[in-house]
């Protein structure tokens, strides 16, 4: 079986990611981490607190058998005193991101990015993603994620 999966209908399969955003990044990522043992495996964006500018830090974590959490700075202290909500989206790994985003908008998803592929900023290193992201029926966000490297 391939690391993509068997789920013949997205061309894949399984849970990519699950994306957290942090009020306090460098506490999370040292949870994860050293708390909880996921690897960080891949990371990008700039910390610009110190020059007044937005923390922009992601980082990928592997949990321990290949499924990441997908750890995003930025979370306001206002919004975690507020309890606003720090899971962001859920991210099915797949072979064919276009494929599976066609297979959404047919059963009814309302598409909020068609595919595209990125190679993030500041990246640890050059990587390039297929991504898409849609509405799921109650709201919630998935993207489909295609990355052989990840």
């Amino acid at each position: 079986m391939s690391r993509s999966g068997m789920n013949e209908t997205i061309r894949g399969g399984g849970f990519h990611h699950v994306t957290v955003r942090a009020y306090d990044y460098d506490a999370a990522l040292k949870f994860y981490t050293e708390g909880l043992g996921f690897k960080r495996v891949h990371g990008w964006g700039l910390d610009g607190r110190a020059k007044g500018e937005p923390d922009s830090r992601v980082s990928l974590l592997d949990s321990g058998g290949g499924d990441y959490l997908e750890l995003f700075a930025g979370r306001t202290k206002a919004q975690a005193d507020n309890g606003d909500d720090a899971l962001l989206h859920v991210a099915f790994r797949t072979d064919d991101c276009d494929a599976a985003l066609e297979r959404a908008r047919a059963a009814g998803a309302t598409v909020t990015m068609e595919p595209a592929s990125v190679i993030p900023d500041n990246s640890d290193r050059p990587i390039e993603f297929r991504i898409a992201f849609v509405k799921g029926p109650g709201g919630e966000l998935v993207e489909f994620f295609q990355c052989p490297d990840l």
